[in-house]
């Protein structure tokens, strides 16, 4: 895809997306979306794309870290609840509670019984969200063994992305018929009529992320909302004198004219 089309097209979508924000605000809507895939799918950038235009206060990414000891002994699911969206809020997950059934699997994280636990509960957890009022999308992203080579090595060999770079990286890599299968089975019990999964192909990025904010579009119903007109009020500044500028500490200014 030319990128010239990509960026005009990636533009009409972040203005359709501004829209969606705006009705999901009036209407009180609760959207959750998830984002998955292996590492360097590009989850990372469509979330990014898809919020760059928009209210971080109504919009908000979840990508939590390795949980604590405490977070370890809490029911599964209680550390995401918290990030759940109230009314008139849009919440992305950069992996979400399904990394049970992904990494933790696939590494020994996680014992047999919880993972079993995790397959049986999964469901009935969505099910209950939806039951909620809660609007609930679930992505994969889908790349070849190929292009994930390619774009380990860019981030090995590339400076600014070499902190997207890590260990873990290296042992997923080594386990990539492991992934396939966990994600199998995961689809098997999770890919269900009510909270289905949606199926990104993700080897080229940019038509990942347009394909995928134009699905998302089509899920939510919304329509424009239509602001009143301001008319922004005169300055009375009530003989109010600014202050010297060399009484204040200015930052150089290392770009001159």
């Amino acid at each position: 895809m030319k990128r010239d089309f990509y960026e005009k097209e990636l533009v009409r979508l972040q203005e359709e997306l501004v829209s969606l924000q705006e009705w999901v605000k009036q209407e009180g809507l609760k959207v959750c979306i998830i984002f998955e895939g292996r590492d360097a799918a590009g989850k990372g950038g469509i979330i990014k794309r898809f919020t760059e235009k928009l209210n971080h206060r109504v919009c908000k990414v979840v990508a939590l870290g390795i949980p604590t000891e405490r977070e370890k002994s809490q029911w599964y699911f209680q550390r995401y609840v918290s990030h759940l969206p109230a009314a008139g809020e849009i919440v992305l997950f950069d992996r979400s509670w399904y990394n049970r059934a992904g990494v933790e699997r696939v590494m020994n994280f996680c014992t047999e019984a919880q993972y079993q636990e995790f397959l049986r509960s999964c469901p009935e957890f969505e099910r209950m969200l939806l039951r909620s009022g809660i609007i609930l999308l679930k992505y994969w992203l889908s790349i070849s063994d190929e292009e994930q080579e390619k774009r380990f090595k860019e981030r090995l060999n590339k400076p600014m992305k070499r902190w997207k770079f890590s260990e873990m990286d290296t042992y997923a890599r080594s386990r990539w018929v492991a992934y396939s299968r966990a994600k199998d089975t995961m689809f098997a019990y999770t890919d269900t009529k009510q909270s289905p999964w949606y199926v990104v192909e993700a080897d080229d990025k940019r038509k990942a992320r347009l394909n995928c904010i134009t699905h998302i579009l089509k899920q939510i119903p919304y329509e424009e909302v239509k602001h009143p007109t301001i008319k922004l009020p005169k300055i009375n500044r009530e003989g109010y004198i600014r202050p010297p500028m060399d009484e204040q500490t200015i930052i150089p200014d290392h770009y001159k004219d």
